[in-house]
C-alpha cells in the first residue's frame, strides 16, 4: 500500500493506493462527511484482499491530511466533490470504469457522479465513456434531507457542544484529521442551515443505469430506509437493496462480513 497526496486543481488530497499492482477493476472508496483515509480503518484494505482488487482511497479537501478548506462549504458541495473533484482524481491515476463505494456523504457522491456520468453519452469517444463507473456500493446514502437526519446531527452538536477541548468526539476527530474543528463545523452547520433542508438529488438519480448496490442499517441515527426505497425507485438500472437489522450507521463497521460478501458479488458481476 502506497500513502501519498495529489493535486487535483487547487487541492491537495491525501490518498492511500491499494496494491496498484493488482490486475482488475479499481475500488475508489468515498468517505463519509466526517471520514477521511484513517476513518476506513482496515475495511479497504480488506475488501480489495478479498476481491483481489486494486483500491484507491483519499481524503476529501480538509479532511485528514489533506490541504485545508479555505472557504465555508456550500450546499452544493457533494455537487463539486462529484462533478470537479471525483473526475480529476480519477483522471490523475489513470482509472477507467471503477466500482465505487461510498458511505454517508460518499454514497450521495457516488449517486452523483454515476448519474452526471450517464448524462449526454452521445459524441463521446470511448475513452470518454470509461468515465462511468462500472457499479456503485453505497452505505447509507442520502438523496433527500429527513428530520431523523436533523436529529441525529443536532445531536453530533450537542455532544460536541457539551465535550469541551478533551471531549470525546473532539478527540476522536482530532486522529483523524489536521482540522478537526474545520470537519466537524462544516459538515454540522452545512446540514443545519434552513435552507439545506430542500437539498434533493432524486430526479438526478434517475440517468443511473449501472448497477446499484445500496445498503442501510436498520438502527441507522441518521437515516431510515426510505432513503434507500427512493434510489431504488428513481435509478433506471438494476438496483439491489440491503437492509441489515441490529446495524446503525456504518454497515462495514457493524457488519463488515455481509457487507463485504454483498460487493463481492456485485464485483464478480462486473469483473
Amino acid at each position: 500500500m502506497g500513502m501519498g497526496f495529489i493535486d487535483i486543481g487547487a487541492e491537495r488530497l491525501e490518498t492511500l493506493h491499494i496494491a496498484p499492482e493488482r490486475r482488475g477493476r479499481t475500488v475508489v472508496f468515498l468517505h463519509e462527511g466526517l471520514g477521511s483515509v484513517a476513518a476506513w480503518r482496515d475495511f479497504p484494505a480488506t475488501l480489495c484482499d478479498r476481491l483481489g482488487a486494486p483500491g484507491l482511497v483519499y481524503s476529501r479537501r480538509g479532511h485528514g491530511r489533506s490541504s485545508s478548506a479555505t472557504s465555508a462549504r456550500q450546499p452544493d458541495y457533494l455537487h463539486h466533490e462529484a462533478h470537479d473533484v471525483l473526475p480529476g482524481l480519477l483522471a490523475a491515476f489513470g482509472l477507467a470504469a471503477p466500482l465505487l463505494v461510498g458511505h454517508s456523504d460518499g454514497g450521495s457522491i457516488a449517486l452523483l457522479y454515476a448519474a452526471r456520468e450517464a448524462l449526454d453519452k452521445t459524441g463521446r469517444t470511448a475513452d470518454e465513456l470509461d468515465k462511468a463507473p462500472a457499479a456503485i456500493a453505497v452505505m447509507a446514502p442520502h438523496v433527500m434531507v429527513e428530520e431523523v437526519t436533523l436529529d441525529g446531527i443536532r445531536a453530533a452538536r450537542s455532544a460536541w457542544d457539551a465535550g469541551g477541548p478533551r471531549g470525546r468526539l473532539q478527540s476522536s476527530l482530532g486522529e483523524l484529521h489536521d482540522d478537526a474543528t474545520g470537519v466537524f463545523l462544516g459538515w454540522n452547520d452545512t446540514w443545519l442551515a434552513p435552507g439545506f433542508s430542500h437539498w434533493n438529488i432524486e430526479r438526478e438519480i434517475e440517468r443511473i443505469t449501472c448497477p446499484v448496490l445500496a445498503i442501510q442499517g436498520q438502527d441507522d441515527q441518521y437515516g431510515t430506509m426510505e432513503q434507500l426505497d427512493r434510489i431504488a425507485r428513481a435509478v433506471s438500472g438494476r438496483c439491489r437493496l440491503l437492509k441489515l437489522p441490529g446495524c446503525g450507521h456504518a454497515p462495514h463497521r457493524d457488519q463488515p462480513a455481509v457487507v463485504i460478501d454483498a460487493i463481492a458479488q456485485l464485483y464478480g458481476e462486473i469483473a
